[in-house]
């Protein structure tokens, strides 16, 4: 939100710099995340000063050049300015860029005036046109000032050339009291009476409605509101006889300041107010308003309607609309009808002021796709009590704006006041939720300069009337906190004694692991990342329908990218990798804790993960140290790695279901999956324009919390020895390490305990569509020993099926 620096001045007489009033308004909790400086003339012709030419004559050395003296003022001896102007003379007075003056051409391209000669004469200026200070487009000669202009006058004073400093204030979604510069006006003042005792801030200059006055009741709607908890308050008037024109430069300055671009004196006038005092209005063209009626009420299911955007709409059954006998004018709250506008040719309009219930005008910009500024104030709550002095206040402007008339009375339907909010404030309460103990008198003045009325004084505490307009302050909490940022979070001691008190349980915390694991790979090289759990519905075509079938889909998107809740970390983890890599960072460890979701028969259900993502080299470039690509195995080393740590041992390895991966295997633990991991598929890949290879591990943390804080149960170890056998296989391209697990199972289940990946190999030397595969065995029988004859012919069982059922080959 930009606010700016001159509009706040017109609420308070201001004597702090603009960086002072920014601190001050961060440290209250309203972050000014930047300082702009706004001028209506690109530069504000600084260094630009009005000369008097004092003397002026012919070049030496070129027939169309002068030489000329000018008096510069400040007390300082004449320049000498060369000058091509044939309309210098002496006794003028012009405008003079001095040495060091930085001007713009057309293009907006920056020059620098400079000392210089020009055909051996000294020159220490120039003497300006119109064009080369962007005040018009004539170059046919110099400008010439008003004769009685003192010498060094700035020009930028002469032109009145509008400057201001706009902050850019990162506003938090429940301050919506905050949202206008009569509203950041009141947190500035309260913030000043703190800081500034001495100073006299109390004042909140507010602009004058005395001016209203209905010239004639000559133009009159009847108002109607047809369902009061949708549009509890509405009001408007009508103003006659106006001028549609551009506005004028003070009006135009203001709202180019903040970001908003002049239309014409009626819109202007309107969104001028909307800024100042944060009451969303509406001009309607009286002429195109068909029979006597203003109807606020509930849209038609299917109506179409085009909005001032141009784009038609169809209407929802819950939609406010505004409507005249016939047809919908404006979508209430949201944006005006392209129909209805004010254009050119409009001598009359109706102005709205209302307030609408917030959650209708949500429901209706999201449902819609439209964020405008009245709509992002309506939905967040404006001040319901502020209708009619905003009605009045934008009245008056518009009269003297347009030449217009106000022609009717303010029509006010307001059946029930919205009352301020109650609170009770123990002051044992804030002295404890603070930690210091605040003196009665300054949390009063704290409260009434936040214009909080105390009802009720008491030895324990006060009773308080929160303004209506205050949302987001409606317990004793809340006040609290208001009394907190205004006293000052800095100015809270930090006590030389912490209490603290020591829990002791058996339950594994989750925390506690996750800061185990996080360490752990964080020495690994691994950077912990974050992404959101709103997702887009594109990655729809990397998943099975069965988890299609189970997304979650949100009803009001902020927008398409992120309109679904995520089934997997994949793909945020994707994103990273790709934004890392289009800046030139292509060696990367990331991790990441998470969360998944889904819709199941049984509900919604939600998930712990764990992510690891991995690609690009081992190390950095170095001279010393030779550049070894990141594979399947160095991922497998970090989840060992990490099982261990945690103390989870005994794993069996299985071939992966994971759909993103198209190589890889999974740990179970029992029955139980623990985590899958490979290498993520090409096409996925591609979809992000990542052209390494890139290695994905998915712990399932619920799981793993469960094994890790159960009890520990023991088991014999057998006294029977375990054997290893490793295989290396010739088998073709199409060939998986899940068809070749499933055959080695199948020559005995009971016997082969374990079966592992620990090699594969694509290259020159093999057969073309073929690869190679090592695994590894582990082979025991629980009751005896096995001899070398019986491991023999089980070792020749397996080559056979090996052999029959995915056609290996013995390397």
């Amino acid at each position: 939100m930009q606010i700016s620096y001159n509009w706040l001045k017109q609420f308070i007489k201001l004597d702090i710099n603009p960086e002072e009033a920014a601190e001050i308004l961060t440290n209250l909790g309203l972050e000014v995340e930047g300082i702009n400086t706004y001028e209506s003339l690109k530069g504000g012709l600084k260094g630009v000063v009005v000369g008097h030419v004092l003397t002026c004559e012919q070049h030496p050395n070129a027939d169309k050049l002068r030489i000329t003296k000018v008096d510069l003022g400040n007390n300082e001896p004449p320049v000498q300015i060369v000058c091509g102007a044939p309309n210098v003379a002496a006794g003028q007075k012009v405008p003079v860029a001095t040495i060091g003056t930085v001007l713009f051409d057309k293009e907006g391209n920056e020059f620098v005036i400079k000392k210089g000669k020009i055909r051996g004469e000294e020159s220490f200026g120039m003497i300006c046109a119109e064009d080369e200070l962007g005040l018009g487009e004539s170059h046919d000669g110099i400008m010439i000032l008003d004769e009685k202009l003192t010498p060094g006058t700035p020009v930028a004073e002469v032109f009145e050339i509008y400057t201001d400093s706009v902050f850019e204030i990162g506003l938090t979604p429940n301050r919506a009291d905050a949202m206008s510069h009569l509203g950041v006006a009141r947190d500035l003042r309260a913030g000043l009476i703190q800081t500034k005792p001495n100073n006299n801030y109390s004042e909140l200059i507010t602009p004058s409605v005395s001016k209203f006055k209905v010239e004639k009741r000559t133009l009159k709607y009847d108002l109607i509101v047809e369902d009061t908890k949708l549009a509890p308050r509405y009001a408007g008037v009508t103003i006659s006889e106006i001028d549609v024109k551009p506005s004028p430069a003070w009006l135009q300055n203001a709202l180019k300041a903040i970001g908003i671009t002049p239309k014409n004196n009626i819109v202007d006038a309107t969104n001028y107010v909307l800024h100042e005092l944060g009451q969303p209005l509406h001009a309607f063209d009286a002429s195109r308003i068909k029979g006597n009626k203003i109807i606020v009420k509930n849209a038609e299911a299917g109506t179409k309607f085009v909005t001032l955007d141009g784009v038609e709409r169809i209407l929802h059954e819950d939609d406010i609309v505004i409507c005249d006998e016939h047809q919908p004018l404006c979508l209430a709250g949201v944006l005006g009808g392209l129909h209805s506008g004010v254009t050119e040719h409009t001598t009359s309009i109706f102005l709205e002021s209302a307030y609408f219930n917030p959650v209708s005008i949500r429901k209706t910009a999201k449902r819609h796709g439209i964020s405008t500024d009245a709509s992002f104030r309506f939905e967040r709550g404006i001040d319901p009590n502020i209708t009619n002095y905003a009605l009045k206040h934008a009245a008056i402007l518009i009269a003297d704006l347009a030449n217009g008339e106000i022609t009717s009375d303010i029509i006010d339907l307001y059946p029930k006041k919205i009352e301020d909010f109650t609170v009770f404030l123990n002051y044992n309460n804030v002295n404890k939720i603070l930690g210091e103990n605040i003196p009665n008198e300054i949390i009063k003045k704290i409260l009434v300069s936040l214009d909080i009325k105390v009802t009720n004084i008491t030895d324990k505490g006060l009773g308080l009337s929160i303004p209506a307009y205050r949302v987001d302050v409606q317990r004793e909490i809340d006040v609290i906190e208001e009394i907190l940022r205004v006293y000052g979070f800095n100015n809270i001691k930090v006590g030389s004694k912490i209490n603290a008190t020591i829990a002791y349980g058996s339950k594994i915390d989750d925390h506690k692991v996750q800061n185990i694991v996080a360490n752990q790979l964080v020495g690994q090289g691994f950077y912990e990342t974050m992404s959101n759990s709103l997702t887009t519905a594109t990655y729809n075509d990397f998943i099975s329908e069965q988890n299609r079938n189970q997304q979650i889909t949100i009803v009001n998107p902020l927008s398409t990218d992120l309109s679904v809740m995520r089934q997997s970390l994949l793909f945020g983890g994707l994103e990273a990798i790709a934004y890392n890599i289009n800046r030139k960072n292509s060696d990367l460890k990331f991790f990441e804790f998470g969360k998944t979701y889904a819709k199941p028969l049984s509900g919604y259900e939600e998930y712990k993960h764990l992510s690891l993502l991995i690609t690009g080299n081992v190390s950095t470039n170095s001279w010393n140290v030779t550049n070894t690509p990141t594979d399947f195995f160095l991922l497998k080393g970090y989840v060992d790695a990490l099982l261990e740590r945690i103390g989870i041992k005994n794993v069996t390895t299985k071939p992966t279901e994971n759909e993103h991966l198209a190589e890889g295997i999974a740990y179970y633990y029992g029955d139980r999956k623990i985590v899958s991991f490979g290498t993520v598929k090409k096409n996925i890949l591609k979809h992000f324009d990542i052209k390494q290879e890139v290695f994905y591990a998915d712990f399932i943390w619920n799981t793993i919390l469960n094994i890790v804080s159960s009890k520990i149960k023991f088991a014999e170890i057998s006294k029977y020895p375990i054997v290893k056998r490793d295989l290396a296989l010739l088998v073709k391209d199409e060939v998986s390490f899940a068809d070749i697990y499933k055959t080695v199972k199948l020559a005995d289940k009971n016997l082969i305990l374990d079966i592992s990946l620990f090699d594969v190999y694509q290259g020159e030397k093999l057969p073309e569509g073929t690869k190679s595969y090592a695994i590894s065995m582990k082979i025991q029988d629980k009751d005896k020993t096995l001899t070398d004859n019986e491991i023999d012919k089980l070792m020749q069982k397996v080559q056979k099926q090996l052999t029959s059922e995915v056609g290996a080959e013995l390397r």
